[in-house]
């Protein structure tokens, strides 16, 4: 294979797995997941086998989870992924019509990235911030009550964040 952990992952890795009791190994999926995506940016079909492998579990373990949660990206992402929940209580306060915002102010529909790479655009479940509706992630943070002008202000942070670090 030539998908592999840095020296640093397989640390980290053996870090997770030593957590678990001897022969509990598919317990260490979800954080070994997270590994895998933070190293390579997505899970391809190559580094899910990986991780199968490194866990003794068979692949079709590791591709019922990745596919499962909406946390772990089978493809590709931009640099900014904007996951906006678009169940009831996000629904109900406007979710669809700041997805669609969203999608003609960038170009693209939920799934896709656009052509500069920067963004992504992705319709998830509830992220449990239903009392602050509509509302997405981006990166490790919420935003929240979203509005067409807070969309426009995040798209433009984003941007301005990207050309500061080129």
């Amino acid at each position: 294979m030539s998908i592999q952990f840095s020296n640093e992952k397989l640390a980290k890795f053996s870090e997770i797995v030593a957590r678990y009791p001897e022969g509990k190994q598919k317990s260490a999926l979800l954080p070994v997941l997270h590994l895998a995506q933070e190293q390579f940016g997505w899970l391809s079909v190559e580094t899910m086998d990986y991780v199968a492998a490194l866990l003794s579990l068979e692949p079709i373990e590791v591709y019922e989870v990745a596919t499962f949660y909406s946390m772990y990206n089978l493809k590709p992402v931009g640099k900014y992924l904007f996951e906006v929940c678009q169940t009831g209580p996000c629904m109900i306060n406007g979710s669809d019509d700041i997805i669609a915002y969203i999608g003609e102010r960038l170009g693209i529909k939920p799934g896709e990235t656009t052509t500069d790479g920067l963004f992504t655009l992705k319709t998830v479940e509830c992220l449990g911030a239903c009392g602050y509706a509509p509302m997405m992630q981006l990166g490790k943070h919420y935003r929240e009550h979203l509005t067409k002008d807070k969309v426009d202000a995040i798209i433009e942070e984003c941007r301005n964040n990207a050309a500061a670090n080129n």
